[in-house]
């Protein structure tokens, strides 16, 4: 790996590592490290050009994000954990498992998606707007360029099939909002594609785990737990 990521790291017990969204940083899960660190071996980490951690050279895929969370692991000697991706990371969650499923125990999806099919129409419209204008100032401006890399990783990227989610065998929880910019049928197409999946919809929209932190959190604990 050629970089280091940065992360937050907080409690004792059983590995839980959070992944963050598009654009956003580990700080976005400040409720969730503040109550499950009480339980579990926390990990918030940065996904790279994010936050803190460095941009380095490798591609910016999800593919790539996914081999360094490995590294990640491999460098804390995390044989095993449970997973926690939110958006984008709940998109880098389901590249691992489908890469590792044996170094997750269990895995917790909000507000992922396979494709950008997953997406709602009129939400996903501006974001390829804005990437297309992005794309004509990469070469010139290093904001237009960082701008570019993030923003196609919401109209290129994930590229996955409802098929290779069929082998894993994980528990998974899928959690999304009543108002999630996630299609609800998508979200429900997940959920009955991996063989051991629970779908839960909470009142919210796409960022539920802030908006509505003691019911997410609640939710993810039972599910951990085995009481959901």
């Amino acid at each position: 790996m050629d970089i280091d990521l940065h992360y937050i790291e907080k409690g004792e017990g059983f590995p839980l590592i959070l992944l963050h969204g598009n654009s956003g940083s580990s700080s976005y899960f400040n409720p969730q490290i503040s109550y499950f660190s009480k339980q579990y071996h926390v990990y918030a980490v940065d996904t790279r050009g994010h936050g803190a951690s460095p941009r380095g050279t490798a591609p910016f895929t999800m593919r790539q994000f996914s081999e360094d969370l490995r590294g990640f692991m491999d460098a804390q000697n995390i044989k095993k954990g449970h997973i926690l991706g939110f958006s984008d990371g709940g998109n880098i969650a389901m590249t691992f498992a489908i890469l590792y499923p044996e170094r997750i125990e269990k895995l917790i999806l909000n507000g992922a998606n396979l494709h950008t099919g997953g997406v709602k129409r009129h939400l996903q419209i501006p974001i390829e707007i804005g990437y297309r204008i992005a794309k004509l100032s990469a070469a010139k401006s290093p904001q237009a360029k960082q701008k570019c890399e993030l923003l196609s990783l919401m109209v290129n990227e994930p590229n996955l099939k409802a098929e290779q989610l069929k082998v894993l065998c994980m528990p998974t929880l899928v959690i999304v909002g009543s108002n999630d910019m996630i299609k609800a049928s998508h979200s429900k197409e997940i959920a009955d594609a991996l063989p051991n999946a629970k779908l839960v919809t909470l009142n919210g929209g796409h960022c539920i785990a802030q908006e509505s932190p003691n019911e997410f959190n609640r939710v993810v604990d039972a599910f951990l737990k085995g009481n959901l």
